[in-house]
């Protein structure tokens, strides 16, 4: 029989013998373990390498490329410093890529930081990557909002664009460099923000010229497209052999491999992984850093190695 009571002072209002502090407490311990899980644990502690080696139908099998993909870092203290960051540079060193690819949102991406990174700071992180063919980079949405310049200009390059230059590493915005491996020519691509500058009406528009990009791809040599955002990849032409992309976090919290929500107006659709749509490929990094919250469940952080060419499948 259930326990009654009378609300008033000093009373405890009870229902089935439990008290409203203990149903709070309920409520509360699962929250905080999930909380320290999501905010201390998984986004900290995590640093899973992801590997994929798939056949792609515009790639040459003679053509041996391994590429490392380091997408949405959010630099900041407390959840992502410098001395964090260069664990991941490190691991992908120890990858030894042939090539590295920066796809975006260094800036920090949540209202948590005690400390930001500057662009030179930024900058010389990255150069500490090693891989014989180069870095490359693409900016992030987060990276246009945080310019000093960009949002009342409506024009880059962005400082940490310049940044990325000055010190070696190819930042690309809607162009393209013709590289070689054993004698084999191929194309990198990098195309610009797709979410530059609010809209004024609840959406973003970008600084992306795919058509311009792809006109940059001097002869049919092999090209792979780098893009921060996903929503571009219904779009891509098949003369790109693959397209890698980061911004979604792989949703950054997911329950039973759903995410409530998705950065992208197409949901689910890119949020995560390779996807291959009318024999077109694409990668999506589920990233490293946080936004929003800093807080990742279900999507651990991720240095992502693609394998290309002969023995991939």
């Amino acid at each position: 029989m259930a326990a009654t009571g009378q609300a008033g002072q000093g009373s405890t209002f009870r229902r089935d013998g439990i008290t409203r502090r203990q149903v709070l407490a309920g409520i509360a311990v699962p929250g905080l373990v999930v909380g320290t899980y999501g905010g201390l644990v998984e986004p900290l502690a995590f640093m899973n390498v992801t590997r994929y080696a798939p056949r792609l139908p515009n790639w040459p099998e003679r053509l041996k490329l391994r590429i490392a993909l380091i997408a949405d870092p959010h630099l900041n203290n407390p959840f992502m410093p410098g001395k964090l960051f260069r664990r991941f540079i490190r691991r992908t060193n120890e990858l030894e890529p042939d090539i590295v690819m920066l796809l975006g949102d260094y800036a920090p991406g949540h209202r948590f930081t005690l400390r930001e990174y500057s662009t030179r700071a930024v900058a010389e992180l990255m150069t500490e990557f090693a891989a014989p063919l180069g870095t490359f980079a693409v900016m992030g949405n987060h990276d246009w909002w945080s310019d000093p310049e960009a949002p009342k200009t409506k024009t880059g390059p962005l400082r940490q664009h310049v940044q990325f230059v000055e010190r070696g590493i190819t930042a690309l915005e809607n162009d393209a460099v013709r590289l070689e491996k054993d004698g084999q020519p191929f194309w990198i691509a990098g195309l610009g923000d797709q979410n530059a500058f609010p809209d004024g009406q609840g959406g973003y528009y970008g600084v992306d010229d795919l058509p311009a990009t792809t006109a940059r791809l001097g002869d049919d040599a092999p090209a792979i497209l780098m893009a921060h955002e996903p929503d571009i990849f219904p779009h891509v032409p098949e003369r790109y052999a693959l397209t890698v992309c980061g911004h979604t976090h792989g949703g950054q919290i997911t329950i039973a491999g759903y995410a409530p929500v998705v950065p992208s107006r197409y949901g689910q659709r890119y949020r995560y992984g390779h996807i291959i749509e009318d024999g077109r490929h694409l990668i999506v990094s589920g990233g490293i850093g946080c936004t929003g919250l800093p807080v990742r469940i279900g999507v651990p952080p991720e240095i992502v190695l693609i394998e290309l060419g002969a023995g991939s499948g």
